[in-house]
């Protein structure tokens, strides 16, 4: 393979490991959904004889699902998902386990990035596993020779469902991948308080600004919008929610916060959040009627949202005006702020690091359960499919258990009742 991993391309990779080693160490003692999986996939050994392809943000809570999924016997050979949220130092103490190899790099261009996405594919994986659908998609445009020896696939986040759903609408999704971002115990927790909680921590680290007292405009109230405006709010901030789905917008309305276009929220907000997944959500139209000041940021999946061509056509300069931070200074003096360079804030702003590490921790108990079912399972057909029930249970059964909470059970007679349609009043 012609692409350098991570411990290749790194001038001190032993100091770079010790780093990564005690990020992922802090992760795991965090973690005790992975840790029961870890117990019971070591000595089961279910991934023994298959090659996992990763593309992730390689950092220390995505490193304990790839040493998990090692554990159980699988080759795994992972790369990064956006070009800023790798950390070197993970990357580089992945890859030093013998079972895996990492070609995750930060801070690459677009030639390296594919590049090591092309080498992760060079491994010949029987299952995928991707935030975002690039994995996906490289092998059904770049690599078709592959289709034929991969068993299935599991998404981590909403952008890469919706692509994967465009695909299958299509006929043109080749292989069963499960739609990881869209269970239970994954959107209920990772897309409300992961992303609120961490997009609001990386844009006040980052710019070292309040919320309270502030407008804060959230575009989209999918489950990532709702868990930015509620805990905006919690800071006290006045929350302006702008979208294009009726049924949404009427329930963002319905919990208090004010529902407008972005026209019109541009005029006054402060702090604006994109959560979409589609692009042009904030254009050069918007930002010519935004104060002086405004800070941009976006917690979607690519660097589409903000229309930063637009943008930059607008400005008559731009600069770096603090780590993370760049000033687009328009021709009458306002001063545009663009925080990660439009990129998913929490993930690739300098001080990011993603979700809190429970959050994640039951994120990828699904993913490893899930890669654990493709394998075992009785085959899936191609397509886009729902997480079993019954694997979303046994997640959240091992979290309950980890936080030493009981809960009722149905009785006999109980189920009986919900089961039968000749019960009634």
């Amino acid at each position: 393979m012609d692409q350098p991993t991570i411990t290749e391309q790194l001038e001190t990779p032993a100091e770079a490991r010790e780093a990564g080693r005690k990020k992922i160490a802090w992760a795991r003692q965090h973690m005790p959904i992975m840790t029961a999986i870890a117990e019971e996939f070591g000595a089961e050994r279910p991934l023994e004889g298959e090659t996992v392809a990763m593309a992730m943000h390689v950092e220390a809570k995505t490193a304990v699902l790839t040493e998990v999924l090692a554990e159980a016997g699988a080759e795994v050979a992972i790369t990064g998902c956006n070009p800023l949220s790798t950390h070197d130092g993970v990357s580089a103490a992945l890859d030093a386990h013998e079972r895996i190899t990492s070609y995750a790099k930060h801070d690459v261009d677009d030639e390296a990035y594919y590049a090591a996405m092309e080498a992760t594919l060079d491994h010949g994986p029987t299952v995928t596993v991707d935030d975002g659908g690039d994995l996906v998609m490289a092998i059904h445009e770049d690599r078709p020779e592959l289709l034929d020896s991969v068993v299935g696939g599991c998404e981590e986040t909403t952008t890469g469902v919706h692509r994967l759903r465009a695909m299958d609408d299509d006929g043109a999704l080749n292989y069963p991948m499960f739609a990881v971002n869209d269970t239970p115990m994954k959107r209920l927790f990772d897309n409300v308080h992961g992303t609120g909680e961490a997009t609001l921590s990386n844009v006040a680290m980052t710019t070292n600004l309040s919320f309270a007292g502030k407008t804060v405009v959230v575009a989209g109230y999918g489950y990532c919008g709702r868990g930015v405006a509620k805990k905006a709010a919690g800071q006290n901030a006045d929350v302006v929610v702008t979208e294009v789905e009726p049924r949404r917008a009427l329930e963002a309305h319905m919990e208090g916060y004010e529902v407008c276009p972005m026209a019109e929220a541009a005029e006054r907000g402060d702090i604006f959040v994109t959560t979409t997944g589609n692009r042009d959500v904030v254009t050069a139209e918007h930002v010519e009627r935004m104060d002086d000041g405004v800070v941009l940021a976006n917690a979607g999946h690519f660097n589409v949202e903000i229309d930063l061509d637009g943008l930059n056509d607008l400005a008559e300069s731009r600069r770096e005006v603090r780590d993370g931070v760049e000033e687009f200074r328009m021709p009458d003096g306002r001063r545009i702020n663009v925080l990660a360079d439009g990129r998913l804030v929490n993930l690739a702003s300098p001080v990011a690091m993603g979700h809190p590490v429970e959050v994640m921790d039951q994120s990828f108990g699904i993913q490893a359960v899930c890669v654990r079912e493709l394998v075992d399972g009785d085959g899936y057909d191609p397509g886009v499919h729902e997480v079993p029930d019954e694997l979303d249970r046994e997640v959240a059964e091992i979290k309950l258990a980890a936080e030493g909470v009981e809960i009722d059970e149905l009785t006999d007679a109980q189920r009986e009742y919900m089961d039968s349609w000749q019960h009634g009043t």
